[in-house]
């Protein structure tokens, strides 16, 4: 008889967003007529930008065209994406890598998931908390834990680097061995972001430990305070340790369109294997399991690291940083203590009067008719905030503020 992965079904309850939804939809059913003003989960409003569009449109066009007509592509990515990611990173970050270190994906969300496939099932993997929760729950379902603890309210055999006001959600290295460290600046939730001496304590540790970091950095382009890192490879030796993930998805829009890339450097260090192993395992894994991005949404990422498709880039990410700004001058107003919105879209705010995360959802729901992310759903240590997502129309993001100071 076929079995379960036993894995997978460690995993506790629902994942987090899908649960907000069930939510949203259970209020809307029983206030009939009625919509929830959502400043929840991270999903893009804004339509995607000319230049870029019509990158995709012309390459639709050539789809058309039996003489221009491509099927498969390269599984690692359309070389002259690749290229051009190669010089944005000279360019904009100073760093140094070679096409053949870049692996375009349908997306960040996914490589974060699969990277940990060609790391050893013994290994000891640290996650930040609160962090996003595809890193748990991946390396959960990937064997990387054992059994979820109720008393400690996390999986026993992962170590948890708990931020907190105090490190400013920028949580120190492990106490004792990592084999994989999960990073992600700037920080979803928090809004955190890690100056070049947190990072480089984080790399010192790896190269000491002979661990890798996989650094999430969908976010860089949110940076706007000085010295700040956007990309962990602006800090010397982290080509050695480190593995860095990034999307077009919250800077171009792409949430639904689905593009992103991997960085995995050809000298990072392992214990069984030469400088290059990593690399090729992972192409391996890329070529045998996935069959390369879309070829049109490859045309769009293209026109996006471009001279004027950077350019609106940079104006989409302005205009989800002016609602951040937005949200985060009205909340504090209310007498709220909150974290982020500087560097971030998202303003992570802590729960009033000793209510718990899903608490406070409960009460702006009911009361003011606006819907947040609960804390609590990206770990232990996001119990008692909530997080505030600058995603939206800014009129309805306005709409949903307005309300809350009515009602709250």
């Amino acid at each position: 008889m076929a079995k379960a992965n036993s894995d997978f079904l460690k995993l506790q309850t629902g994942y987090l967003f899908p649960e907000v939804a069930k939510r949203i939809r259970a209020w809307e059913e029983k206030h009939a007529g009625e919509k929830v003003k959502k400043l929840s989960i991270g999903n893009t409003t804004e339509a995607l930008t000319p230049y870029i569009s019509n990158a995709m449109i012309n390459k639709i066009n050539k789809l058309q065209n039996r003489n221009e007509y491509t099927g498969y592509g390269d599984e690692q990515g359309d070389e002259s994406l690749r290229n051009a990611l190669m010089m944005h990173y000279r360019k904009e970050y100073g760093v140094k890598l070679s096409a053949d270190e870049f692996f375009v994906s349908d997306g960040a969300k996914s490589d974060a998931a699969n990277i940990q496939e060609i790391f050893s099932k013994d290994s000891v993997v640290a996650i930040q908390d609160p962090a996003y929760p595809v890193y748990v729950d991946s390396n959960v379902a990937g064997g990387h834990s054992r059994n979820y603890n109720d008393r400690t309210s996390s999986y026993d055999g992962l170590i948890y680097l708990e931020g907190n006001a105090e490190n400013r959600f920028v949580a120190s290295v492990p106490c004792g061995h990592a084999d994989l460290i999960y990073l992600c600046f700037p920080n979803n939730p928090t809004g955190a972001v890690a100056t070049r001496e947190e990072l480089k304590d984080f790399i010192d540790y790896a190269r000491r430990e002979k661990a890798i970091i996989v650094f999430d950095a969908a976010y860089s382009d949110y940076i706007e305070s000085k010295d700040i890192p956007h990309s962990i490879y602006e800090i010397e030796g982290a080509e050695e340790v480190a593995i860095e993930i990034n999307s077009f998805s919250k800077n171009a829009g792409f949430t639904g369109v689905r593009l992103g890339w991997s960085v995995v450097p050809k000298t990072l260090r392992i214990e069984n294997g030469d400088e290059a192993t990593i690399n090729r395992l992972w192409n391996r894994r890329e070529c045998t399991f996935f069959n390369g991005a879309s070829n049109i949404a490859q045309a769009g990422g293209l026109a996006a690291l471009e001279e004027e498709g950077r350019k609106e880039c940079l104006s989409l990410v302005n205009y989800y940083k002016e609602n951040a700004r937005i949200i985060l001058s009205v909340i504090r107003n209310l007498g709220l203590v909150c974290y982020g919105g500087i560097d971030s879209p998202y303003v992570w705010t802590k729960c009033p009067d000793g209510l718990s995360s899903w608490e406070f959802f409960d009460l702006l729901l009911e009361k003011a008719h606006v819907a947040v992310t609960p804390g609590s759903g990206f770990g232990k240590a996001g119990e008692g905030y909530v997080r505030i997502s600058s995603y939206g129309h800014r009129e309805d993001v306005i709409s949903a503020l307005d309300s809350i100071k009515e009602n709250f």
